[in-house]
């Protein structure tokens, strides 16, 4: 993929102004709304649910990237779809059949996503990695925003990229947690292809200018 992906996480958004927030992404240099589903069972934090994603894909022009951080994904595999979802991931560690869960999100018409903890190894992905769209990386432990970013993460990406390459997937890497424009460009040289940024872009002072600057940085 040529131009690196910017993806605004909305569990960093203002709540009590979520349609502002969501118009400034539709407005940005943003490519994607990323959307954190916490059930408190599988993280230990709940984030929203249906309705709320309800609200988000009626106002957002642009593609909606769903992460499941949630036991059992496979009983929400439709209501996402109907929810206007367009990539689902899912997380390797509660996926018991993680090729028969990434084939039901494909039968629904969406991209299919395996998001993995820190913990957890790329090479786990070999058998699979033809039937994913997307490779999530934690780079830090999935539950809370603001985490500081963990620097293993360079490493899993040039695995994750060799495994991509060795293969002949087309799989694109998504990371997740502490990205900024001061390590946006060495995680892009490292193979990644879409950036998750929510504490960076909703905490500045000016946020179009935020994921501008994010974008630029990782294409340069």
């Amino acid at each position: 993929m040529s131009s690196k992906l910017i993806a605004p996480s909305l569990l960093a958004a203002d709540f009590g102004n979520l349609q502002r927030d969501i118009e400034m992404v539709n407005k940005s240099d943003a490519d994607w709304f990323h959307i954190d589903i916490m059930d408190g069972v599988f993280v230990p934090n709940i984030s929203y649910g249906m309705p709320v994603l309800k609200t988000i894909a009626k106002h957002a022009k642009k593609t909606i990237d769903v992460h499941l951080m949630i036991v059992d994904p496979d009983r929400y595999i439709k209501t996402f779809a109907d929810l206007g979802s367009d990539v689902l991931t899912v997380h390797y560690e509660a996926s018991t059949h993680l090729h028969r869960t990434l084939q039901a999100i494909k039968a629904e018409g969406m991209k299919a996503g395996v998001a993995l903890n820190p913990h957890t190894n790329v090479i786990l992905l070999e058998d699979t990695i033809m039937d994913i769209d997307l490779v999530l990386i934690m780079s830090v432990n999935p539950g809370f925003g603001g985490q500081s970013f963990i620097e293993n993460t360079y490493a899993k990406i040039k695995q994750l990229k060799e495994l991509i390459i060795r293969k002949g997937a087309s799989t694109i890497i998504e990371i997740d947690g502490g990205v900024t424009t001061a390590n946006i460009k060495a995680l892009a040289d490292a193979g990644a292809d879409a950036f998750v940024a929510g504490s960076f872009v909703f905490k500045s002072s000016n946020q179009l200018k935020a994921i501008k600057d994010l974008k630029a940085v990782a294409n340069s």
